[in-house]
């Protein structure tokens, strides 16, 4: 097996570490004992030890630094990133998986990966991971947009042309 250079165009350019903070709420359903959804992110945060350290709680609800991620930015995905620069407000996408422990928290998800990408958000939400928006902060933003204002270019539309799909002198297919 020979190890083959990655196209500069698909290497990834910029990277930010984002703590991944996770709402644990009481269930509401006879189902669920207990939901978890990601409510913000903390830019340049360092390793949590452990996993779900606790940042505020109250009744029937917690706050935890459930993990550090890193967000990745590629120059093949600016246009993804220009489409959510463009929604008021601009979103992470944090999607998040079951976790491999069945503890006393029964369903526990955590995060598995964020992006900025409009685009690759919107990939994530077909299939059985849970994806969830997040407000931008300012920071990722300017990064974001400094990002794009770097590496994009506009690919211009060419309409195709149709083949015809029969022949016009004889009529027929």
């Amino acid at each position: 097996m020979t190890d083959k250079p990655v196209p500069q165009a698909l290497e990834r350019i910029e990277t930010m570490p984002l703590g991944i903070v996770v709402e644990r709420r009481r269930g509401v359903t006879a189902w669920a004992d207990w939901s978890w959804r990601p409510v913000s992110v903390i830019p340049g945060a360092g390793p949590v030890e452990p996993p779900g350290r606790l940042l505020m709680e109250g009744d029937g609800w917690s706050h935890s630094h459930a993990a550090t991620l890193t967000l990745e930015l590629f120059r093949t995905d600016t246009e993804g990133y220009r489409l959510n620069l463009s929604q008021d407000p601009p979103r992470l996408w944090v999607v998040m998986r079951p976790g491999a422990g069945s503890g006393a928290d029964g369903d526990e998800l955590v995060p598995f990966t964020v992006t900025a990408s409009a685009h690759e958000g919107e990939g994530y939400q077909i299939g059985a991971d849970v994806v969830e928006t997040v407000p931008m902060p300012a920071e990722v933003i300017a990064l974001v947009r400094d990002f794009v204002e770097q590496h994009h270019v506009d690919v211009p539309f060419h309409k195709r042309e149709r083949k015809r799909h029969f022949d016009k002198e004889e009529g027929r297919r």
